[in-house]
């Protein structure tokens, strides 16, 4: 019983990491990356469909992402979406495909963008301490109801604290390989 909740709480803030990891990856540094699209949506048929499954993005240089939409008629959508959302960019259509020129990253924007990744960074550990407080939960549960003894779960709660520990120092290591890429001219 007390294997299974430690178990669960491990996979779950291993999956707060990862998302963790996803979240910093859309950040931008200092070159143009396709994955910086991938939270990005635009409307097609009616639904909101993500931008990799609508075009495919290629970097021709450090600054510039090349969007070629499978299907023409959603060029517009994706046009849109881009320039609604937070990358800071204007794309320009020549009518097959889209072209995104991302500007030299100043000072004040890698601050800014610092910033941002310290937000997503925080939320990722609040994540981690959720899972390890329903899990702490869960084992006090245990115990109340007697199917397993206080050393036992004393025991386990070790075990949890070092599990959220282990996913937390992952996260702060991220973080801080991602502000070193952020101020890396």
């Amino acid at each position: 019983m007390i294997n299974q909740v430690l178990s669960d709480a491990d996979q779950k803030m291993a999956k707060s990491v990862e998302a963790t990891r996803e979240e910093l990856a859309a950040i931008r540094a200092g070159r143009a990356n396709p994955s910086m699209f991938s939270k990005l949506t635009a409307e097609y048929y009616g639904t909101p469909t993500p931008l990799q499954q609508l075009a495919s993005f290629t970097s021709q240089d450090a600054r510039t992402i090349l969007i070629a939409p499978f299907d023409m008629s959603v060029i517009g959508a994706i046009e849109r979406a881009i320039r609604d959302s937070d990358l800071g960019v204007n794309p320009a259509n020549d009518g097959k495909v889209l072209r995104c020129v991302f500007p030299e990253l100043t000072e004040e924007r890698r601050k800014e963008y610092i910033k941002i990744a310290k937000g997503k960074g925080e939320d990722g550990r609040v994540s981690v301490r959720n899972v390890r407080r329903t899990a702490k939960q869960s084992l006090e549960k245990l115990e109340k109801d007697g199917e397993v003894g206080k050393d036992d779960v004393t025991g386990a709660e070790k075990k949890l604290d070092a599990t959220t520990k282990k996913h937390t120092d992952a996260i702060d290591e991220m973080l801080k390989n991602k502000e070193a890429e952020l101020l890396e001219v």
